[in-house]
């Protein structure tokens, strides 16, 4: 996927340039009836947009007249769907609950009721609210820590299961010109987001609403990330940034932090030379930890086509399972969101795809729908000067538990 699909991961459970220019909103629908606008963020992998038109001309209830969208196509759609002029049918980071609840988005719980299960819930929980679905899970994209097995076996090191070990790993490996871990070119604050959270066995949100992070061992953990800095065990200043296994499959780094996608390019270039691992764990009560993240199939409250859009989504991606597989592994590499398609897709059965996969169903998180804009703000601003800045933990999370804490008693007051 575009580093915009990658964005999703890194604000919200744990980036973004986009690859390419230009809008084509001609027609692709073959279909007789209305005539459905479907909105896409704009992807960088080559035929995707061949694809995504190719499917929508299979539809013969309506003819689908496909946008591909460069530029902040989260606030786009934000804006569109305020409007008469938006899409009927579109793909959506969420959607937000401040959109749920305005009635921005239908209701599509009952295109999903009877493979609902079949759903990873990683991804299809972050899209339900109070019991309800509102968009439908197309992907799913995963974030997992890269290792240079020749480089380790070198360097007498263990693939780290801890972040202690990680931290120690990193700087046994560092020598010359070769740095020991590469979290992206600001230190890892934005690409990591709450994920050493969650592998301390902490969460943004808990159940019972409020902050899942208010403890001293959460402090610890994030406190544990500046020792990479101080150590100068991290990469900085890469050629490119973490979406992207450049430096790792040149040699600049022996473990990099990226997506399940960068995974065939780096089998190209290093064969068997690599592994794959989940972030590890921290603390008696940690376990690993794997951010998640998917766009998903909505539709728009002022459609004036609102059952029609509902059953060309349902059609694509409920019914139409060849569609979905080849969507998710034909031109990137990611993830079906139905885990039935996942269990039998061929490119994930072995190694460290199939890896990949069992780490999303045992260790995967997804941004919880109460963690608002603001509450991301205010807790990577303070993660990046812990890790850039060394600055106290304890201090900086109290300040975030306070923030967070407002801003939910502020959703839930609008419930």
């Amino acid at each position: 996927m575009t580093i915009r699909r990658r964005d999703l991961l890194a604000a919200g459970v744990g980036a973004g340039v986009l690859t390419a220019c230009g809008s084509n909103t001609g027609r692709g629908g073959g279909g007789s009836g209305p005539e459905l606008a479907q909105w896409y963020h704009q992807y960088g992998e080559p035929g995707t947009e061949r694809a995504v038109r190719r499917y929508a001309a299979g539809f013969k209830k309506a003819r689908v007249s496909v946008q591909w969208r460069p530029g902040n196509y989260d606030q786009q759609t934000a804006a569109a769907l305020l409007t008469d002029s938006g899409p009927d049918v579109f793909e959506v980071n969420g959607p937000t609950l401040d959109q749920i609840r305005g009635g921005q988005v239908l209701d599509l719980t009952e295109l999903v009721a009877e493979v609902k299960e079949d759903f990873n819930p990683a991804v299809l929980t972050p899209k339900t609210h109070d019991g309800r679905v509102y968009a439908i899970p197309q992907v799913i994209d995963m974030q997992m820590l890269y290792y240079r097995k020749s480089l380790l076996a070198d360097a007498g090191v263990e693939p780290p299961t801890t972040l202690d070990a990680l931290v120690d790993a990193a700087h046994r490996l560092t020598s010359g010109k070769v740095k020991g871990l590469f979290l992206g070119n600001d230190g890892g604050a934005g690409v990591l987001g709450g994920t050493p959270l969650y592998a301390a066995g902490f969460r943004f949100v808990g159940d019972d609403g409020e902050v899942g992070f208010d403890d001293p061992a959460a402090a610890r953990t994030l406190g544990k990330l500046h020792r990479l800095c101080a150590d100068k065990s991290l990469l900085l200043g890469a050629p490119s940034d973490w979406a992207d296994p450049s430096a790792f499959v040149q040699g600049l780094t022996a473990m990099q932090w990226t997506g399940l996608w960068a995974l065939p390019r780096v089998r190209e270039e290093l064969g068997d030379d690599f592994g794959v691992l989940p972030f590890p764990r921290d603390g008696s009560q940690g376990r690993p930890s794997v951010p998640v993240g998917a766009y998903g199939a909505a539709v728009s409250a002022r459609s004036r086509h609102k059952e029609t859009a509902k059953r060309y989504v349902k059609w694509l991606w409920v019914e139409r399972t060849d569609h979905q597989e080849d969507f998710a592994l034909s031109y990137g590499f990611h993830i079906p969101a139905r885990i039935s398609l996942a269990e039998k897709a061929t490119a994930l059965k072995d190694g460290p795809a199939a890896d990949a996969v069992r780490f999303t169903t045992d260790h995967g998180y997804a941004q919880p729908l109460l963690w608002t804009p603001a509450s991301q703000t205010a807790y990577q601003d303070a993660l990046s000067r812990i890790i850039k800045d060394g600055a106290g933990p304890e201090r900086e999370l109290r300040a975030v538990v306070r923030k967070v804490s407002a801003e939910l008693d502020r959703v839930k007051k609008t419930s």
